[in-house]
């Protein structure tokens, strides 16, 4: 008996000790799982989850992007620790502060915006600057427009991608005068989507849908026409030759992309936006960030860093979560089966002994009455109780 309930006690102290070490990790996998429809919440949860692992990540993380000469992303990660509370080393702060304020210096802004103006390669605000503001001009899209669009022409190898970029580009940059900057987001949009293509900072199945949905954009025979009008030094002929070939009732889903994209980089700066279209793997993820920028704002960065695609989708991390919740699930039951056996035991053992308390009892009694019906007879106890007599 005693063997069985130290079984069952040891049961308990087993799946409760092991319990209490799983309740951290099944915590936080429940909030993730939970916010998985919600990007903002889902972001909230995996942050939290992190800083309670290793308090110190965001100072590590600033850190290693000062050390790589990005103090955007630095300041992203100072961003988030003023959020969540979390106290970084006053000489981090201060360099990430000097680092933010050379980037922003008048030598280095006007350098970079030439450079995106000419080239039409954008990697931070200000070359992004450049590069709209070239685009707005026509510049950039009738540059991109003729390049990629004599390739289709002539038969040679074309990136379908760039070609419809830039002809929904033309057809978006007159609305944007026209509307007095109301369509910007996807100008801009449509702006660092080529420059990510351009310096290959698309993912994989982005780039696979883009494509497929700008090939349908250009009408191909109506652009070989326009080729022959094309050219950077008439920007007026040019534009009006490519509307011609340019099917605005197939662009609704990429102006869609192109506007999510340029709100990204509103909200949490161009190099957030070109960070989301590395790790997105669809529209949707693009719709997702969107709504994470908007909330987060400049805090974007350091939580796509942290987590990449997860920081908007919860993808291949949904099992091993279901796992955490699975095994401190099966230590909660195990506790409760233990407890369960323990009490049947002691209420088993307990019963026994009232039991065994309650025929002793009964045999005492009987005991007294048959000694008191021998006395009334004056006669002794007979030989087989004269031993329990003796003894009792």
């Amino acid at each position: 008996m005693r063997f069985r309930l130290d079984t069952a006690l040891t049961g308990i102290a087993v799946c409760a000790t092991v319990g209490l070490l799983l309740w951290p990790y099944a915590r936080d996998a429940g909030a993730v799982l939970l916010a998985q429809d919600d990007p903002v919440a889902l972001a909230d949860a995996q942050v939290s989850a992190v800083l309670r692992r290793d308090p110190d990540l965001l100072a590590k993380q600033a850190e290693e992007a000062l050390a790589a000469k990005d103090a955007d992303l630095a300041q992203s990660f100072v961003d988030l620790a003023a959020a969540r509370n979390v106290k970084l080393p006053d000489d981090l702060t201060q360099r990430v502060n000097e680092a933010v304020a050379a980037d922003a210096s008048a030598a280095n802004f006007a350098r970079r915006f030439a450079t995106g103006f000419v080239t039409g390669n954008a990697d931070d605000l200000v070359t992004l600057s450049g590069t709209v503001a070239g685009d707005l001009f026509v510049f950039g899209d009738i540059r991109d427009a003729i390049r990629e669009g004599k390739h289709l022409a002539f038969g040679e190898e074309t990136d379908h991608l760039i070609l419809g970029l830039a002809a929904a580009g033309l057809a978006v940059t007159a609305a944007t005068y026209a509307s007095a900057g109301g369509v910007a987001p996807v100008r801009a949009g449509l702006t660092l989507v080529k420059d990510a293509r351009k310096v290959g900072r698309i993912g994989e199945g982005l780039t696979t849908w883009a494509a497929r949905s700008a090939r349908g954009m250009v009408d191909g025979p109506a652009l070989k026409e326009a080729m022959t009008k094309a050219s950077v030094f008439r920007p007026g002929q040019t534009v009006a030759a490519m509307k011609t070939a340019f099917r605005a009732d197939k662009a609704g889903d990429i102006v869609r992309f192109a506007k999510d994209v340029g709100r990204v980089g509103e909200k949490a700066g161009t190099r957030g936006a070109l960070d989301t279209l590395r790790i997105a793997q669809g529209p949707k993820d693009v719709a997702r960030a969107s709504k994470l920028a908007v909330a987060k704002g400049g805090q974007t960065r350091a939580i796509i860093k942290l987590f990449g695609r997860g920081a908007v989708v919860l993808a291949a991390g949904a099992f091993q979560l279901g796992l955490w919740l699975f095994w401190a699930l099966w230590m909660l039951i195990g506790v409760v089966i233990s407890i369960k056996a323990t009490t049947e035991r002691i209420t088993w053992s307990y019963l026994q002994r009232a039991k065994a308390r309650r025929i002793k009892r009964e045999l005492a009694a009987r005991q007294d009455v048959l000694l008191q019906n021998m006395a009334a007879r004056s006669i002794g106890p007979p030989p087989t109780l004269a031993p329990a007599l003796a003894h009792g």
